[in-house]
């Protein structure tokens, strides 16, 4: 009887897991936080080894600044090197960051400079 017990548990939290995406969730999964000053219409993601983007992660949406967006990949996936770029609302300029591991990376953060006109990134 403790046994059968013992297994319905381990068969709810195993549920419970599955239905909340722990389990589905890649490594590679991180949180885009929007510094620049700007809002951000278009985010792309891609293999570093691609030749093309993907479809824009954001769709119609915007990413307004000081916003986050959590970007999240099938765990299936195994590629740890990845290129990300961002374009902004206003004038259509881009950014682009390449050979982010992905696989160590948790949060990037990305940040303009009007005086330099640079875009830049931090990744924790």
């Amino acid at each position: 009887m403790g046994t059968r017990v013992w297994l319905g548990s381990l068969a709810l939290v195993a549920g419970l897991l599955l239905s909340s995406g722990a389990w589905a969730q890649g490594k590679q999964d991180f949180t885009l936080v929007n510094q620049t000053g700007y809002d951000i219409s278009h985010v792309y993601v891609s293999p570093s080894n691609a030749n093309e983007w993907g479809e824009d992660i954001l769709g119609k949406d915007l990413l307004e600044n000081k916003a986050e967006v959590e970007i999240e990949f099938d765990r299936g996936d195994k590629t740890c090197k990845w290129d990300l770029s961002v374009t902004y609302a206003d004038d259509d300029s881009e950014a682009t960051w390449k050979n982010i591991d992905l696989c160590t990376v948790s949060v990037i953060t990305i940040r303009y400079n009007r005086a330099t006109d640079k875009s830049s990134a931090t990744f924790r």
